[in-house]
C-alpha cells in the first residue's frame, strides 16, 4: 500500500511509502483522502502525516504529466485535509517539494527535522504552483519573501522556513516520536484549527506599484520567461482576490503555463540532463574504477578551477606547475577563489579551509605515481600535450585514468602518445570550470568501457552534467560553436553591427552575445590558432578578416580595454566603439562587400539555425548519442536559453519541414559553402519522421 493508517494512543498516524521521493501519484492521493477520512470517525484527537524512506512527498508524480487527469485531485486532498475536525499536522523530513509542501500548507500544523529543506520549484520547469501555493505562501509569509521564493524555485532549510514562518517547529529525531509529542502538545494546549486559507491580509502589507516593480526586476533576471511572470500575477491575485478566486485564478494561469512551449522546453531538458549520463551499449555491470585521488597538470584558471571541482566533492587533488613560481601562482588563484566564495556566504571560512587543505601543489611528476585520475589543462598545443602524455605514461602507475581537458584536438592523437591508449579520455571542463555544470567526456577509440563509466560516474560526484562526445575537431559545443561564430563575423560584414548581433541574440534569449562572448575569451585566441591554419583551411577570407583586423590591432577584448566593443577600465561597462564600425566598414570594402540592413530575425536564424544544421551533422555521424545531449551541451554550456529546450528541441517544436525550408533559402541566398542542410534533416523531412523517431530507428 502507498499510504496506510494507524491509531499510537491517541494520535493517528497517516504514512505515506511510495518510492523513491513519495511522489504523489493516484494511489497517494487516493490513499490520503482515505486516511483523513477514517481518522474523522475514530478516537484519535489529532492526526500527523508522515513519510518513509529518505524524504517527505517530493512533489507531482512527473510520469502523469501529459495523461488524463484522475480524481481525486491534489487539490481535492487538500481540501479534505483542510477541512478535517481535527488538527493535521505535517511532519517534515528530507525535502517537502512542490506539491508536498502544498500539501503540507494545506495541514493546520508543521513541524520538520532541521534537516529538512522545503520549496516551491515548479517555475525550474516552466510551470507553477497550482495546488494554493502562491495562495498560501504569501498569507504566511508576506508579498516580498513569497515573490523572492517562488519565481527562484530554490529549496529553504527548515532553519530559515521558521523564521519565516512556512514551519511551526523544528524538532529532532526520530521524526515521528517527535511529532507525536509535538501533536499531542498542541492537543493539550487546545490548538486551534488554524487553516492558512482563513489568514486575513493586511491592505498596508503591500504597495500597488510592488508587483509591477517586480515584474520589471524578472524582464532583467529572468529575461523571456513566462512563469515567473504569471507566479506575480498569481501572487496578486492572493492579495487582492478571496482565497477561493485566487486559487481559480492560479489554475488558470498553471494550465496556460503547462500547455506552453517553454514549460515544455524545461521539461525536456530536465529529463534530458538525466538522461545523458547514460551511455548506449554499454553494460550495466561495467565496474567504475576507483578515483581516491586526482592529478592536475596546470595551474591556471582552467586548471584551478578543475581542482576546485574535485575538493569540493572531498577529493585530495596534487596541483603540478612548471615552476614554484607558477604553482604560487595557482595556489593562491584558488585561494582567491575560496575567498570570494566565503566574502558571498556561499561557503564558511572553516569549510573553505578543509577544501583548500585538499589541494597541495607539486613540480614533479613523480608525485603523480600513485593517483587514480590525472587530468591534463595545458594550453591547446598537439606537442605539449603529447610530451605531457609521454611523461605521465613514464610515471603514473597502471590503471591510472590519463584525461586531457583539450577543447579541439584530437585524443586519439594524444592516446597515443602513450603505451595505454585504453586508459585515455577526453574530460572537457567549461570555464570557471568550478562553476559550469557541462562536463563533455570524450571517447577515444581506444577507450576502455570501464574508463568510460569511471568518467561519467565521477562527472556526476563532482557535481557536473556529464555528456559522452566522441572524436572530431571541437566534439559537439565548439564543432557547433563554430558555425554560430561565424555567423557573427559574416553578418558584421554584411551589415549588423556587434551591438545589433548581440542585443537580438540576448533579446531571443541567449545569456550573452557571440561578440561579447568573444571580447570575454579574447579575440587572440582564434587569432592565433588561425595562423596555424592553411588558406584552404581558413575557408573564406571574408569570414575573420574583421576578428583578424582587430587583433593586430591590439584589440584583444576585455583584457586590453577594447575588442568589439570599449571597456571602463573600473567598472568593465561595454559601451559601442564607432572605431570598430570603421574597421567593419574597411574590411568590407576591402572584401568587396556591399553592405546591406539586416533585421533581428535574420541575424537570429542564421545564428540558431546553424547550430541546428551542425547538430544533425553531429547526430548522424554518432559525435552525439542522442539528440538530448547536444541540447544539454547548449543549455549547460554556452547559455542557450533553457526554456527553449536546446537547439535540437528548438528544431523539433519549430517543425523540422520549417526548419529546413528556412536553411534552404539561406542557401539559396547566401550560397552552399554554409548552408547545405545536413542529410539528416533531409531524410526526416522527406520521410515526415522526427528527431524522436530516428532515435529508436537509427538509419
Amino acid at each position: 500500500m502507498s499510504v496506510t493508517y494507524k491509531l499510537v494512543d491517541d494520535i493517528g498516524v497517516i504514512t505515506v511509502d511510495n518510492p523513491p521521493v513519495n511522489a504523489l501519484s493516484h494511489a497517494v492521493r487516493q490513499g490520503l483522502v482515505e486516511a483523513i477520512a477514517t481518522a474523522q470517525d475514530d478516537s484519535s484527537k489529532a492526526v500527523v502525516i508522515v513519510c518513509a524512506g529518505r524524504t517527505f512527498i517530493a512533489g507531482a508524480d512527473i510520469s502523469e504529466f501529459g495523461k488524463p487527469p484522475q480524481e481525486p485531485s491534489l487539490p481535492d486532498v487538500m481540501a479534505a485535509v483542510e477541512a478535517s475536525a481535527k488538527p493535521v499536522i505535517a511532519a517534515l523530513h528530507g525535502t517537502a517539494l512542490g506539491g508536498g509542501f502544498e500539501l503540507a500548507l494545506s495541514c493546520h500544523y508543521r513541524c520538520a527535522l532541521g534537516s529538512a529543506s522545503v520549496g516551491l520549484p515548479e517555475v525550474k520547469l516552466g510551470l507553477l504552483p497550482g495546488a494554493g501555493g502562491t495562495q498560501r505562501v504569501p498569507r504566511l509569509v508576506g508579498v516580498e519573501a513569497a515573490l523572492d521564493m517562488i519565481t527562484a524555485g530554490n529549496p529553504v532549510a527548515a532553519s530559515e522556513a521558521a523564521r519565516l514562518g512556512l514551519i511551526d517547529e523544528v524538532v529532532g529525531e526520530p521524526l515521528q516520536e517527535s511529532a507525536l509529542a509535538y501533536a499531542r502538545g498542541l492537543v493539550a494546549h487546545g490548538a486551534p484549527l488554524r487553516r492558512v486559507r482563513d489568514i486575513s491580509i493586511a491592505p498596508d502589507s503591500y504597495s500597488n506599484g510592488q508587483f509591477d516593480a517586480y515584474r520589471a526586476r524578472l524582464n532583467k533576471r529572468m529575461r523571456g520567461q513566462e512563469a515567473p511572470q504569471r507566479i506575480v500575477s498569481c501572487i496578486e491575485a492572493a492579495m487582492t482576490l478571496p482565497f477561493d478566486e485566487g486559487l481559480k485564478k492560479e489554475r488558470e494561469l498553471f494550465i496556460e503555463c503547462r500547455e506552453s512551449g517553454q514549460s515544455a522546453a524545461l521539461r525536456h531538458i530536465f529529463f534530458a540532463e538525466r538522461t545523458a549520463p547514460k551511455v548506449v551499449g554499454l553494460s550495466a555491470d561495467t565496474a567504475a574504477r576507483k578515483v581516491a585521488s586526482v592529478g592536475i597538470i596546470g595551474g591556471g584558471t582552467m586548471g584551478g578551477g578543475i581542482a576546485m571541482s574535485f575538493a569540493n566533492a572531498g577529493i585530495p587533488v596534487r596541483l603540478l606547475e612548471v615552476s614554484d613560481e607558477a604553482l604560487e601562482r595557482g595556489l593562491k588563484l584558488i585561494a582567491r577563489n575560496y575567498s570570494i566564495t566565503v566574502s558571498k556566504g556561499k561557503l564558511s571560512e572553516a569549510d573553505a579551509a578543509a577544501r583548500q587543505n585538499l589541494i597541495t601543489g607539486t613540480t614533479d611528476y613523480q608525485d603523480f605515481a600513485g593517483l587514480d585520475l590525472v587530468i591534463e589543462a595545458v594550453f591547446e598545443s598537439m606537442d605539449v600535450k603529447r610530451q605531457v602524455f609521454g611523461q605521465l605514461d613514464k610515471v603514473c602507475k597502471p590503471g591510472a585514468i590519463l584525461a586531457t581537458n583539450t577543447s579541439y584536438l584530437d585524443v586519439n592523437e594524444i592516446a597515443a602518445a602513450t603505451s595505454r591508449p585504453q586508459d585515455v579520455i577526453g574530460l572537457h571542463f567549461f570555464s570557471p570550470a568550478n562553476v559550469m555544470k557541462l562536463l563533455e567526456v570524450v571517447r577515444g577509440e581506444q577507450t576502455a568501457d570501464d574508463v568510460i563509466a569511471t568518467a561519467m560516474k565521477i562527472g556526476k560526484q563532482i557535481r557536473k552534467v556529464p555528456v559522452l562526445a566522441r572524436v572530431c575537431y571541437g566534439f559537439i559545443g565548439n564543432r557547433m560553436l563554430r558555425q554560430y561564430a561565424r555567423e557573427a563575423q559574416l553578418c558584421m560584414i554584411e551589415g549588423a553591427s556587434p551591438e545589433q548581433i548581440d542585443n537580438a541574440l540576448t533579446t531571443w534569449g541567449m545569456a550573452m552575445g557571440p561578440l561579447a562572448v568573444g571580447d570575454l575569451a579574447g579575440i587572440d585566441i582564434g587569432y592565433k590558432a588561425r595562423q596555424a591554419l592553411t588558406d584552404e583551411q581558413k575557408g573564406d577570407p571574408r569570414t575573420y578578416c574583421i576578428a583578424d583586423a582587430l587583433a593586430e590591432m591590439g584589440r584583444l577584448g576585455q583584457k586590453t580595454g577594447a575588442g568589439y566593443y570599449r571597456y571602463d577600465p573600473e567598472t568593465r561597462a561595454r559601451s559601442a566603439d564607432p572605431e570598430v564600425l570603421e574597421v567593419i566598414e574597411a574590411q568590407a570594402t576591402r572584401m568587396g562587400v556591399t553592405r546591406r540592413a539586416i533585421s533581428d530575425g535574420e541575424i537570429v536564424d542564421r545564428h540558431i539555425l546553424a547550430l541546428v544544421n551542425e547538430g544533425f551533422r553531429i547526430l548522424e555521424e554518432g559525435i552525439a548519442q542522442r539528440p538530448g545531449d547536444i541540447d544539454v551541451v547548449y543549455v549547460f554550456g554556452y547559455g542557450f536559453p533553457s526554456w527553449r529546450g536546446g537547439p535540437m528541441f528548438y528544431a523539433e517544436q519549430q517543425g523540422l519541414a520549417r526548419v529546413y525550408e528556412r536553411i534552404c533559402q539561406l542557401r539559396d541566398t547566401h550560397g552552399d559553402a554554409n548552408w547545405t542542410p545536413a542529410p539528416l534533416l533531409e531524410q526526416l523531412v522527406r520521410e515526415n519522421r522526427s528527431l524522436a523517431d530516428w532515435v529508436r530507428q537509427p538509419a
